[in-house]
């Protein structure tokens, strides 16, 4: 996987890709992260990436040329990849988006500054575009770090274990179950007895439910779109029950 980032900082991009699971991926040469200035395809004096807006108003929008020129040499070399577009009215990422994306042969990230792009760029150069969050950065490339990191984790090779993807939260659509480790007691709280059993049945079976509890309490909607067994429809009804029994 190749992911290309067009940004007007790539320095921002040195030490989180040096770091930690990415660092040791592209070490290993599992995934290739380039980053290019925006100002190398500008034109001018000055090598102006933005201008004021037509009508006007507050800040300046980023200009088109420079944008297409950087976008069409990169797809030259990748043909295949998808330009993403790194803006607060794009789609919200999820995890299901980081998966597909994770199958792409490669992927060009658009990080805006300022008011943002011209519209011409969206219409013409754009596959899709995504949001973080519902909130204003200063820029797309902390959201461009995010999802690069998360995209990756789906890359072959990168985590340790095949099924660590899967296993966390949002990786079935749910919430990740509570995680335990040594000491066996901590400040007088001790780990579920069940987790020192030896019953791996009973285990994923505890760790299932608990699953459902913790999205059941903190991110009720995330139900309404995964897929449930039948067993997990009873477990749900049966907690759903035991929290109006405690309110």
């Amino acid at each position: 996987m190749i992911f290309d980032v067009l940004t007007l900082f790539p320095g921002m991009f040195t030490s989180p890709l040096q770091e930690s699971i990415l660092g040791r991926a592209i070490k290993r040469e599992l995934l290739q992260v380039r980053t290019h200035n925006l100002r190398d395809w500008a034109e001018g004096k000055h090598l102006s990436t933005d201008d004021s807006p037509y009508g006007g108003g507050d800040g300046m929008v980023m200009k088109p040329e420079p944008i297409a020129r950087a976008v069409v040499e990169l797809k030259q070399k990748s043909p295949a990849a998808k330009v993403l577009l790194m803006t607060p009215q794009g789609v919200p990422f999820k995890q299901q988006h980081a998966r597909d994306l994770a199958r792409e042969p490669g992927l060009i990230f658009l990080c805006g500054r300022y008011e943002g792009f011209d519209e011409r760029v969206r219409q013409t150069l754009v596959d899709a575009e995504f949001s973080i969050g519902d909130f204003i950065l200063t820029g797309g490339e902390l959201p461009a770090m995010v999802m690069i990191d998360a995209i990756s984790r789906y890359l072959p090779e990168v985590l340790g274990s095949s099924d660590s993807a899967e296993t966390d939260s949002f990786g079935d659509g749910l919430l990740e179950y509570p995680q335990y480790t040594r000491p066996a007691v901590f400040d007088g709280m001790s780990v579920p007895d069940i987790l020192l059993s030896g019953d791996h049945g009973k285990i994923a079976s505890w760790r299932r439910e608990q699953q459902l509890l913790r999205t059941l309490q903190r991110r009720p909607e995330l139900l309404e779109n995964v897929l449930l067994s039948d067993n997990d429809g009873k477990v749900l009804e049966r907690l759903r029950r035991e929290i109006e029994l405690t309110e």
